[in-house]
């Protein structure tokens, strides 16, 4: 048995099974995209108004009040215990929205879900710490590609179930409940990592997962320095080996690893060109996410679920495939992003922009359906290339630390925009007005970026024809 046990604790292959189950089963909720019209309808009875202005808008403070905690208590504790965390939270989330009703109630599930979403952080870095670098590339495919396929099974599902079973939305959450209870089966199972990216980081004779393998998005062979144009410094070759706790005071070393993140953080941002694609990464996000929290919201007032048919899966599982291929699609492009990158964001966040403005003018719910599908794709599409762009000059510590500031400033923006637009304590604005403000939010973002790209293109180009002049003279 001890023999077997240490077989497991050295391969590979039993955590990445282990974690790609708990991500399959996480990930794997039917009922999510009929959300709305299950709060709306008989089993909740809530109106649109106290769904989207005093239910909805929980959710986003929520996930800003944990998001920061949570990711030092992720480290710190070494990942499976947020995945335990998590599992709890998922299924008192869906307990809840079985059985429990009123306005009130649903706000506790919002605050839930809030903690779901800020844990999420714990599956993405549990795998770097229990495999050698060797094997980072591979499963880091697999942990992505199996939260992508339970989102698309569970749309389809979700959507055949409705559309052609006429099971009620009720089942649908006993259902998702179902699965994420099993996903926290799953995440007993997992072996505990003795490593971690920042508290625990026991030796530096093998190098971190990710600082030549590559994120996800990013290319197979990197640099480790943040700055382009600066030259090399053991600060930016990522965060320096912190201390083991074992004679230090536990309190001096988290205050250690505390202000090497801000070192690490300013000496990221130091560089003009991570500034400018974490600038569009955090106004970008802030927007989407806004979005995808409330369109179904505009779905259902354009087509109310108690009259119409709801084809809500079926959107969503199209939108995840084509959010998929636009991103699979980046790393068959040969384009100079240097050059043209912030032309491509400034581009795409125009038709990003179209596509809300479509949704608020339009009465039907097919062009509703079209300008969500367009707006994901493009969205998807603009992240990858800006994961990779920052991903690229950065460590897989450095990488890490960077994804969650921006993602933080964006859940930043994010709140600004629910308090001042959703929330009935601050404008409360009606559905259809809110997607004019987040379309006009877009244009904005694609006026920042054009002027923007304008300026570098024009800048590249003055200074090469002033080399080419001095090269002609000498």
């Amino acid at each position: 048995m001890d023999c077997w046990k240490g077989a497991v604790s050295r391969s590979w292959i039993y955590p990445t099974v282990i974690i790609c189950a708990n991500g399959f089963f996480t990930t794997m909720r039917p009922s999510e995209s009929f959300l709305t019209p299950y709060l709306t309808g008989p089993d909740k009875n809530l109106t649109i108004e106290e769904v989207t202005n005093q239910i909805f808008p929980v959710w986003t403070y929520s996930y800003l009040a944990l998001l920061f905690p949570v990711f030092l208590l992720t480290d710190y504790v070494r990942y499976k215990p947020v995945l335990l965390l998590q599992g709890i939270s998922l299924i008192i989330t869906w307990l809840l929205l079985l059985f429990a009703h009123g306005v009130m109630a649903m706000q506790v599930v919002e605050f839930f879900y809030g903690m779901v979403t800020a844990t999420e952080v714990a599956y993405y870095a549990y795998i770097y710490s229990v495999v050698s670098t060797q094997h980072y590339q591979r499963v880091t495919s697999y942990c992505r590609s199996v939260t992508l396929v339970a989102a698309t099974v569970a749309a389809v599902l979700g959507q055949l179930l409705v559309s052609l079973a006429h099971v009620s939305y009720f089942y649908l959450n006993a259902i998702t409940l179902a699965s994420v209870s099993l996903a926290f089966l799953c995440s007993f199972f997992l072996p505990m990592p003795q490593r971690s990216m920042f508290f625990h980081r026991k030796d530096t004779s093998e190098p971190l997962p990710g600082a030549d393998k590559g994120v996800a998005a990013g290319s197979s062979h990197r640099p480790s320095s943040c700055q382009e144009e600066k030259s090399p410094n053991p600060a930016a070759r990522g965060p320096t080996p912190q201390p083991q706790a074992g004679n230090a005071r536990p309190h001096s070393h988290m205050l250690s690893v505390l202000l090497q993140l801000a070192k690490d953080l300013r000496d990221c941002y130091s560089s003009r060109k991570l500034l400018y694609w974490s600038l569009w990464w955090a106004l970008a996000t802030a927007g989407f996410n806004q979005v995808v929290n409330y369109v179904q919201v505009l779905w259902d007032f354009r087509a109310p679920s108690h009259s119409s048919a709801v084809y809500n899966g079926a959107v969503e599982a199209i939108a995840t495939f084509l959010g998929s291929a636009t991103s699979m699609a980046v790393g068959y492009v040969k384009v100079n992003w240097d050059l043209t990158g912030e032309l491509a964001l400034a581009i795409f966040s125009v038709l990003d922009a179209g596509s809300l403005l479509l949704m608020h003018f339009t009465d039907n719910i097919w062009a509703c359906y079209a300008g969500y599908l367009a707006f994901k794709a493009c969205y998807m599409l603009l992240i990858t290339i800006a994961t990779f762009q920052i991903a690229v000059n950065l460590s897989m510590e450095r990488y890490a630390l960077m994804f969650g500031f921006n993602n933080f400033v964006a859940l930043v923006i994010q709140t600004i925009l629910t308090i001042v637009v959703v929330d009935s304590r601050g404008l409360g604005l009606d559905i259809t007005t809110q997607f004019l403000i987040y379309g006009s939010y877009f244009t904005v973002i694609a006026g920042i970026f054009l002027i923007r790209s304008m300026y570098t293109i024009i800048s590249i180009k003055c200074r090469n024809t002033t080399v080419a002049a001095e090269s002609t003279t000498h």
